[in-house]
């Protein structure tokens, strides 16, 4: 003791210099220290490890959730003590401690879940079948018409040149993805986390989001936002401002009542007629655009004079159009491919003008039938047939199905292709994670207090990402790993997994997919 003491320290180092002492005593050896060597632990033997690793991930997948204490129960169990035995150790339990310094070293984090791919009604089956039909139509018609990089921004394939035929017939070869979305944008959301002194005391928050601004514009691999360079000013451009247009396809919009209304399908199309403007200035006409846009109702939204049969009569109407004020429908399709006017003539004798109704179409159509009625109860057709009522038979005319929307006329009248992405499929559309990258810088600046400084330090933060170009062309390199893989058989359940894994291809070999594949036991 008295030694330890002239040492600083107290009865427990007397006991171990006492333990040393007697070691000498009988075995003639010092004690060799043990500073800087790693302390042994059970997790060092691999089969040991193993079992941990397993049951932790049976865990997780059945419950979602599990303690520490759960692992401390498995180590108590009779198969992980004889494990224990085997490796060399004794039979012994393990703390709660121990067990959370464990699962450290198993790379397990405790923290909030983060949110992945959102899949509610991703694999219905209706939205199954649309994936299908649009992910053919991107890997046979679109891709072979594409410019592709590296994530680096090397050009990895040109497109061989070929006769365009079909509807296509006529386009410009080279197709260029021009991508759309729309985003909001609140004063409220700024960053939560920060390093805060023990002192500090809450502070009143503002209630509610706050005030909101919503952008919309138009995203392209090649060189990113949809705008013509500021520096040249070309003979279209000077057109464009005379005309109190702007060379940007880029909107804000301050949505709500007071401010500027609601956002719709009528302000999409002049801004998409703008937007197309900007596109043929900028590729001087040399490329097609594909645009693409979500599978939104707004987008979806047909022309006022669109064939529909929704809200037809079925007997002939002085006045009928498809909504109050809507012009007269346009005219439809005979199967011999003449058009069928649906509106007699106005010097028709006894109903100039009036709208024909469905049992009149039908009978020129030669598919009317004695006792047909208006529509079923409800409108809730039987799903085997096509021909119980005279909205349900008019619903199935190839001209009534190949209405198409007011966006995609306009766009496919301007000379270029429009496209819409499968519904619950944001991974497709590879805007949203610019949108992402934008709103992480802005919810680390300052908070605003007027509209116009809003305005401001939005759009620096969305000009940040752009200025990165590298940075689009890898979003959409993701995105096209998506659909590489939806065209190779994969599921959305198991698409994160494949786009951490290979996220240096833009599209997946087979040998990847079937990779993955037998991994999930389905080959």
């Amino acid at each position: 003791m008295v030694i330890s003491r002239s040492q600083g320290h107290g009865a427990a180092h007397a006991r171990r210099i006492r333990d040393w002492l007697h070691t000498f005593l009988t075995t003639q050896q010092l004690p060799v220290h043990r500073i800087g060597q790693p302390n042994t632990s059970l997790l060092d033997d691999e089969d040991f490890a193993l079992a941990i690793k397993l049951h932790l991930q049976s865990l997780a997948g059945k419950q979602q959730h599990f303690r520490a204490q759960d692992v401390v129960d498995f180590v108590e169990t009779d198969e992980m003590q004889e494990k224990m035995n085997k490796a060399g150790f004794p039979r012994r339990t393990i703390s709660v401690r121990t067990a959370r310094r464990w699962l450290k070293q198993l790379d397990w984090r405790f923290g909030r879940r983060k949110n992945g791919m959102y899949i509610d009604g991703h694999e219905r089956e209706d939205v199954v079948e649309y994936r299908k039909a649009f992910v053919k139509r991107w890997m046979e018609e679109y891709e072979p018409r594409m410019v592709t990089y590296d994530n680096d921004g090397n050009v990895v394939k040109t497109p061989e040149g070929f006769v365009l035929q079909g509807k296509y017939a006529g386009q410009r070869f080279r197709v260029l993805l021009v991508t759309h979305d729309e985003s909001t944008f609140y004063a409220n959301d700024r960053r939560q986390t920060a390093w805060l002194h023990t002192s500090l005391k809450a502070t009143p928050q503002p209630k509610g989001e706050g005030e909101s601004m919503m952008v919309s514009d138009f995203l392209v691999p090649e060189w990113g936002r949809l705008r013509t360079e500021d520096r040249s000013i070309h003979l279209f451009t000077l057109l464009l401002m005379l005309t109190g247009c702007t060379s940007d396809a880029r909107l804000f919009f301050w949505a709500g009542k007071n401010r500027d209304g609601y956002f719709t399908s009528f302000e999409l199309l002049a801004q998409v007629d703008r937007a197309i403007d900007v596109f043929e200035e900028k590729t001087n006409g040399f490329a097609t655009g594909l645009f693409m846009f979500d599978n939104a109702p707004s987008h979806q939204k047909r022309a006022p004079d669109a064939l529909s049969a929704r809200r037809m009569p079925k007997n002939p109407h002085p006045d009928w159009t498809s909504a109050p004020g809507a012009p007269q429908m346009r005219p439809g399709q005979l199967p011999d491919g003449s058009p069928q006017q649906l509106y007699h003539p106005d010097d028709h004798p006894t109903m100039p003008g009036w709208f024909k109704g469905m049992e009149q179409i039908l009978r020129e159509r030669e598919l009317w039938q004695d006792g047909l009625k208006a529509q079923c109860a409800g409108f809730k057709c039987e799903p085997s047939r096509t021909d119980c009522c005279c909205r349900r038979i008019l619903f199935n005319q190839a001209d009534f199905i190949n209405q198409k929307s007011a966006l995609q006329e306009l766009i496919e009248s301007r000379g270029h292709i429009c496209d819409f992405y499968p519904k619950y499929h944001c991974e497709l559309n590879f805007i949203e994670m610019y949108w992402g990258a934008a709103k992480f810088q802005y919810r680390n600046t300052a908070k605003t207090c007027s509209s116009s400084a809003m305005e401001k330090n939005v759009k620096a933060c969305l000009d940040s990402i752009i200025c990165l170009t590298f940075c689009i062309r890898r979003y959409a390199n993701r995105a096209a790993r998506f659909i590489s893989a939806y065209a190779g058989g994969l599921t959305g359940a198991e698409l994160a997994w494949v786009n951490r894994k290979y996220s240096g291809h833009r599209i997946l070999p087979q040998f990847m997919i079937n990779e993955v594949k037998a991994s999930l036991g389905y080959i």
